[in-house]
């Protein structure tokens, strides 16, 4: 049996986990830039993705959203893993290229609640706060 070094937390978990930089896709929405567009050429980058979700569900389209938000979830898990994510550890609201994936995240928590997929919802929820609580609080899910 090994022995771990005297200084090694063991209760720790992994490392946050950092995406690459949005700046192309959050410089777009800035510039004036609609969020389909952004979607359409930067369609690997949550962000487009999370805007649509949250401007359908802010006009009543929620089933919209929820594919909006379904698409940015999924392009997200894929930069994570990419990025070294194991299916678990913190996704820092902080670092704002992980904002877009957070914010996709939320929208498919609110999409699927509107829709009343409510164990979606809960689970959406939950990946959030467990990502990061202040992303949950900023986003109105804690």
């Amino acid at each position: 049996m090994t022995t771990p070094p005297a200084n090694q937390n063991l209760l720790s978990g992994p490392p946050p986990t950092l995406l690459p930089s949005d700046a192309v896709a959050a410089d777009a929405l800035r510039a004036g830039d609609t969020p389909d567009s952004v979607a359409a050429r930067f369609p690997a980058i949550s962000l487009g993705w999370a805007a649509l979700a949250e401007g359908a569900l802010s006009a009543g389209r929620p089933v919209e959203a929820y594919a909006y938000a379904r698409t940015g979830y999924h392009r997200g898990l894929d930069q994570l893993r990419r990025s070294g994510w194991k299916g678990h550890g913190p996704v820092p609201w902080s670092h704002e290229p992980n904002r877009g994936f957070l914010r996709a995240l939320a929208a498919l928590s609110r999409a699927a609640a509107a829709i009343n997929d409510d164990e979606e919802a809960a689970r959406c929820r939950q990946f959030l706060t467990d990502s990061d609580p202040a992303a949950a609080a900023e986003l109105g899910l804690a």
